[in-house]
């Protein structure tokens, strides 16, 4: 089993930044993929940016302004946002791959006002 919680969400102006932090609890071995996700108002959810064991992936919209991390441990990942947009208004989700299963988080929301 793995716990993911999200935190670091918050109101912010266009133009602004916030970093969003996703704190793993229970056993890490095993883990193939973390993620970010976001589902805004009537939409789908969409693929963020991930960290496989094959680098960092970004989707095309925040390429250049969104970057993924991860520390030492690897029990903690960022998602360090800047210039951010109204478009970027969203829950934010942390997602993880672990032998074969998936786990979520219960989200962050991000609301960035113009």
């Amino acid at each position: 089993q793995v716990q993911l919680v999200e935190s670091g969400g918050g109101l912010v102006q266009a133009g602004g930044s916030l970093r969003l932090s996703c704190t793993t609890s229970g056993s890490i071995t095993g883990v193939s993929v973390v993620g970010w996700y976001r589902q805004a108002p009537d939409k789908q959810r969409e693929f963020v940016a991930s960290i496989t064991g094959t680098g960092t992936q970004y989707t095309e919209s925040v390429k250049g302004r969104f970057t993924m991390s991860a520390d030492s441990a690897g029990d903690t990942v960022y998602l360090q946002m800047n210039k951010l947009t109204p478009e970027d208004t969203a829950v934010y989700y942390c997602r993880v791959e672990k032998d074969g299963w998936e786990y979520w988080g219960q989200g962050t929301q991000v609301t960035v006002s113009s």
